[in-house]
């Protein structure tokens, strides 16, 4: 019932911004001299500057006359392409948007030492793009969430009701730009995730009792081209029990779940609105109180539909629904499953930071810690931010 009171909700939401879309267009937000100047080389450097400030990693080059724009150095990510194409094509006295390898031949005097002017080769801490989008299904996906998870005990080591968060973020040390007409980049992950009991029994120490926390650190190495991307990781993970759950339950053995892995992911943009990933890993050592089997493969996929631009708000929404299935050596490769259904906003189409509120379903292994090898089935409902 709750589940369909969060999807109502959604659903109001949209038609509340869809009337605001028809009231409230992107030119009201533009300064009037920029629609009515007809001065070609100033509605290029508008342009040139909105592309600079959004996507700037990129050097993309923005060229005007007489309304038509043509772009020149794109970025071999077909995604990012197609965003940064859709995004010059909202702006008011725009007639097209064509992509191009090099200037027009009537411009190629003026413009030919602009467009091929000498590029770096590298950009240290890029923030606006990341080259391997998440897989926003995955339990284990870093990212900043909170939410509610219900209809899971444990055997009756829970309550059924539960509050999970996780902190966590994909910092990008080095992209090396044109890579064999790529993109590869270097970075760290870090992140942590944690289950709280709201209603344990027995209760000693009273209030919320702290589950179980997983620490991770990982260092991700990415290379993309047109609509793939590859992600060769290697990663540490280990558990920490907590204390009150310790207290409340005085004779459960606490062992020490830990390993270091690596792995091995892609992901393609099968169409504009849908992705696929996956990939196997191999676990490269364990704790010897927790001994893991060696191998795992996880893969899944994401589809959004019935987007809409929120122009008051200067927003992007859509719904979405993703998919995480995952098949692990542990638990003799049998399978388990995560399901999303929600909605996200975004400044820009498709790329950059985004919200999420979404309703989840598991069905499968819990996710968390010593209790990975022990079958669990939930719901709950999530808020979430990051890429």
């Amino acid at each position: 019932m709750k589940l369909k009171l969060f999807l109502l909700f959604i659903v109001f939401q949209t038609f509340v911004f869809a009337d605001d879309v028809a009231a409230i267009r992107r030119a009201d937000n533009i300064p009037e001299e920029i629609l009515d100047k007809n001065d070609d080389e100033y509605f290029e450097g508008y342009l040139q500057a909105l592309v600079d400030m959004h996507y700037y990693e990129y050097k993309v080059v923005v060229m005007v006359k007489d309304g038509n724009v043509w772009l020149a150095n794109m970025p071999k990510n077909a995604m990012y392409a197609d965003s940064i194409v859709s995004f010059l094509k909202e702006v008011p006295g725009v007639k097209r948007v064509v992509v191009v390898n090099g200037v027009p031949p009537e411009e190629k005097e003026i413009r030919e030492k602009y467009v091929n002017r000498p590029s770096v080769n590298g950009i240290w801490f890029p923030q606006t793009t990341t080259l391997f989008q998440p897989m926003i299904a995955n339990p284990r996906q870093v990212i900043y969430s909170f939410g509610y998870r219900g209809g899971e005990k444990l055997g009756g080591l829970l309550s059924g009701k539960e509050i999970t968060f996780s902190l966590g973020d994909d910092f990008p040390i080095f992209r090396w730009l044109d890579v064999r007409g790529g993109d590869l980049q270097i970075g760290i992950e870090a992140g942590m995730w944690s289950v709280f009991d709201m209603n344990p029994s027995p209760n000693i120490g009273g209030g919320t009792a702290q589950f179980n926390s997983d620490y991770y650190l990982g260092i991700p190495l990415v290379y993309a081209y047109n609509k793939w991307a590859w992600r060769f990781r290697t990663y540490h993970i280990s558990s920490h029990l907590g204390d009150e759950f310790l207290i409340n339950n005085p004779g459960f053995v606490r062992v020490n779940p830990s390993f270091e892995a690596f792995d091995v992911f892609f992901s393609y943009q099968a169409y504009k609105n849908f992705r696929v990933y996956g990939g196997p890993g191999w676990i490269i050592h364990s704790a010897q109180s927790f001994p893991y089997k060696h191998y795992y493969i996880e893969y899944g996929g994401d589809v959004s539909f019935w987007s809409t631009k929120i122009y008051y708000h200067k927003l992007f929404g859509t719904f979405f629904f993703a998919v995480y299935f995952r098949n692990w050596q542990l638990n003799n490769m049998n399978f388990d499953g995560s399901y999303l259904f929600g909605y996200e906003w975004s400044k820009i189409q498709g790329v950059g930071r985004k919200i999420r509120l979404f309703g989840e379903y598991h069905n499968g292994y819990a996710p968390d810690g010593q209790f990975q090898n022990r079958r669990a089935n939930y719901w709950g409902a999530k808020f979430a931010y990051g890429f």
